[in-house]
């Protein structure tokens, strides 16, 4: 099998392609810069975007590295899914290939979560039985059964380990065991796992529609096993893409993973909740015009009951199509006229913008930049954020500034 190594938001030149190929390629990485070779047909100069992690098609393998060090980039993965476990996950990093990293870390966090024993839980059930349990579903019992009984139309609640959080550790299992790990360690411990959900229902869970899990006290043991394994559900995929050609990939989006990472690390550095501090404006309401229909979803935004005191974006990468232009500052500059708020601060990854001030002409808004370093060692990172955190809670303190 031929192998193809990239880099992210690097250009690698003359890469031989077949039709089927590039078809297949720009099908599944959307981020990926494709131009022919000049004066080399069959050739083609390939830019990844902010999507790293690794492609198969028949005969071919794509890796597409992050620009970061893999192991840092499972620090964000590990922080974004519970920071408590951040701080032991950065031997799990230890790879040169981003799922082995994965692999390697979620097995970890499984078996810590099955110690003791799988989770169990109530789950309602809908079905036809011979004898009466639960209630009857009498509608159903007419329109099915015209009144004839047995078997009895039922609804009963069921305490089984079918339960969400191990039909997502299920699924998770099963899509890492599709991928080409080399590590025969790990496939061994994939294969075990699988025996150990074999009561659990197997869904196929739509990467962009993945079920949210509340967590109490009674599945918290759970949570940084479900919240990677969301994560893995979201970024791998198996289809058949460009003339039918079969692939499957594990593709991380670095933009999304870093606004997860530092929404995550904030909340913590500031010691908020997410209904305080939510991503994306979730279940607030921001809106830029009288009539309310022009709604906006920043990122981040810090509320005090119904009022928003912060609010903007996180951006990892600036697009180099609109260099020269600044539509990052023209959306901070929306949120902070729809929230009344006298200005804002933009948060980048390191060298995508210098930081700085910008006073706005006319409407007094003071819009601020600054960025993270993600090249560091973790402390060092999250004291960054801890600098930020600072800064938010004085400018809080005077009645609001902007977050973005």
């Amino acid at each position: 099998m031929r192998s193809v190594e990239l880099k992210e938001h690097r250009t690698t030149p003359s890469v031989a392609l077949s039709a089927a190929e590039l078809a297949a390629l720009r099908a599944r990485v959307r981020t990926l810069g494709v131009e022919p070779t000049p004066g080399r047909p069959g050739r083609y100069d390939l830019r990844p975007g902010a999507q790293v992690g690794s492609l198969e098609l028949p005969g071919l393998q794509l890796r597409i590295l992050p620009k970061l060090p893999i192991e840092r980039v499972f620090f964000l993965l590990a922080y974004s899914a519970d920071p408590k476990w951040a701080a032991e996950a950065s031997s799990f990093g230890e790879h040169d290939d981003l799922v082995e990293a994965v692999a390697v870390g979620f097995v970890h966090q499984v078996r810590r979560a099955l110690r003791q024993g799988l989770l169990q839980g109530y789950r309602t059930r809908d079905e036809a039985l011979a004898g009466l349990r639960g209630r009857i579903r009498f509608e159903d019992q007419l329109r099915r059964r015209f009144g004839r009984f047995p078997p009895a139309e039922v609804r009963y609640d069921d305490f089984t380990v079918d339960v969400e959080e191990n039909r997502l550790l299920y699924a998770a299992v099963r899509r890492l065991g599709r991928l080409r790990i080399r590590s025969p360690e790990t496939r061994r411990s994939l294969r075990a796992l699988r025996e150990a959900f074999a009561e659990v229902t197997p869904v196929r869970y739509a990467p962009r529609h993945l079920p949210a899990v509340p967590y109490t006290r009674l599945n918290v043991r759970y949570r940084p096993a479900v919240e990677l394994a969301r994560r893995i559900l979201r970024s791998t995929s198996f289809d058949l893409v460009g003339d039918g050609v079969a692939a499957r990939g594990f593709l991380v989006d670095m933009n999304q993973l870093f606004e997860d990472f530092v929404v995550t690390a904030l909340r913590e550095a500031l010691g908020l909740s997410e209904r305080s501090f939510p991503q994306n404006a979730a279940r607030r309401t921001l809106t830029l015009d009288e009539a309310g229909k022009v709604r906006l979803e920043p990122d981040v935004s810090w509320w005090r009951g119904a009022r928003c005191r912060f609010v903007g974006d996180v951006k990892y990468k600036r697009d180099a199509a609109v260099r020269g232009k600044h539509p990052d500052l023209y959306q901070v500059l929306a949120y902070a006229v729809a929230a009344d708020l006298p200005g804002g601060l933009l948060i980048y990854a390191d060298g995508e913008e210098e930081p700085g001030v910008h006073r706005v002409r006319h409407v007094g808004k003071r819009l601020e930049v600054v960025s993270l370093d993600l090249g560091g060692r973790p402390r060092e990172v999250l004291a960054q954020v801890a600098s930020v955190a600072s800064r938010i809670r004085a400018m809080a303190g005077d009645a609001a500034l902007v977050i973005a």
